[in-house]
């Protein structure tokens, strides 16, 4: 006998029917502390339609930067509709500990599942306007023409974040 890798999946065109159940987009729950804040964006494909089958879920630490603290999963997933759109409710999280021993800008890891994808996509979103975002030492790998694609813009109300999957604003993604 001897053992293969099996092959990776994608989430099928089921996408909708078979992991709503599994939806998080609230990740704020009364008593949590920590600036709110709305992340809403769409999942866009390389000629700007949205990719009404994808999964977006975010992992980020809780607003003093910790992961998995009491009160605050810091997990959450939202599926996108017909027109792409994926939204979050969450805090702002703390900086933590990153490569080398630097302390890392406050930001959310992002995953990206869609049919069609055979291995996610990983990403991140930082904040807009935080000081800590020039000194990040994953931030500072990225192209300084590229780094946009990583930062939310502030609107109003929300955060404004979009996943450009190829072409001219293609999102940074990060080998794992």
């Amino acid at each position: 006998m001897s053992l293969h890798a099996t092959t990776s999946q994608t989430v099928g065109p089921y996408l909708h029917i078979g992991m709503t159940w599994l939806v998080t987009e609230n990740l704020v729950r009364a008593g949590v502390p920590g600036e709110r804040v709305t992340i809403e964006g769409r999942v866009l494909d390389g000629d700007g339609k949205p990719v009404n089958d994808a999964s977006v879920e975010i992992w980020q630490a809780d607003a003093k930067g910790r992961y998995g603290a009491k009160g605050f999963r810091g997990f959450g997933r939202s599926n996108t509709d017909m027109k792409g759109r994926f939204r979050f409710k969450t805090i702002k999280p703390g900086r933590v500990p990153g490569p080398r021993g630097k302390v890392q800008a406050p930001h959310i890891a992002v995953n990206i599942f869609m049919r069609g994808q055979l291995k996610q996509l990983v990403t991140r979103i930082y904040f807009p306007g935080d000081p800590s975002n020039d000194a990040d030492p994953v931030l500072s790998l990225v192209p300084a023409r590229r780094r946009p694609t990583l930062i939310a813009k502030k609107t109003k109300k929300t955060l404004q974040w979009n996943i450009v999957l190829q072409g001219k604003d293609e999102t940074v993604f990060f080998e794992l």
